[in-house]
């Protein structure tokens, strides 16, 4: 596939997911997420050219991201509406939304791993900024809501080192992506 066209297809079905995930979690309709994310993870592994290093990276930062968000959660810092899932435990529609996140890492997201002080500004500021859009589509609620953005900033910007580090030793795409920085079709 054209490298260009990956990066594209990369950013566009990660929002799509981000969507899925965040209404889905703000209207009861929990598996939303997971089910949008499903098409997008067998798209992204499929188009790796090494999947197993690429599934790695998947889980590594997913059970990262997963266990930030459970630490807020259990923090009593951030609730979630209401759904009939346990209120002490990340709903997995937020998991499924640190699946989809991953899936950019080594795609639209790549020109990071080069810039460690941008990307833990780009964390510090973008993970608050997704964070509060979802609280005004209605899928979290901030209970602290400075303590919860003081720790978002850090929390993400310490994130998106670690990530983008993780991300170049977990390389599931160097092939794709190095056309594309060469500049081929």
């Amino acid at each position: 596939m054209n490298p260009r066209t990956l990066l594209i297809i990369n950013f566009i079905g990660f929002q799509l997911v981000w969507f899925a995930c965040v209404l889905g979690g703000a209207h009861d309709l929990l598996w939303a997420g997971p089910v949008a994310v499903a098409p997008l993870i067998i798209w992204h592994l499929g188009n790796a050219t090494l999947p197993s290093s690429e599934l790695r990276l998947l889980i590594i930062g997913t059970l990262l991201g997963s266990l930030f968000d459970q630490a807020l959660l259990s923090s009593g810092w951030i609730a979630y509406p209401e759904s009939g899932w346990p209120t002490g435990l990340l709903p997995p529609w937020m998991v499924a939304l640190w699946l989809g996140f991953c899936t950019t890492l080594n795609v639209s997201m790549r020109w990071l791993r080069t810039l460690p002080v941008i990307a833990v500004l780009f964390g510090a500021v973008g993970g608050p900024l997704a964070y509060w859009a979802g609280v005004k589509l209605g899928a979290m609620v901030w209970l602290q809501p400075v303590n919860v953005a003081i720790s978002l900033a850090i929390g993400w910007g310490v994130m998106m080192l670690v990530l983008s580090r993780l991300s170049a030793r977990m390389d599931g795409y160097a092939k794709n992506t190095n056309d594309y920085e060469k500049g081929s079709k």
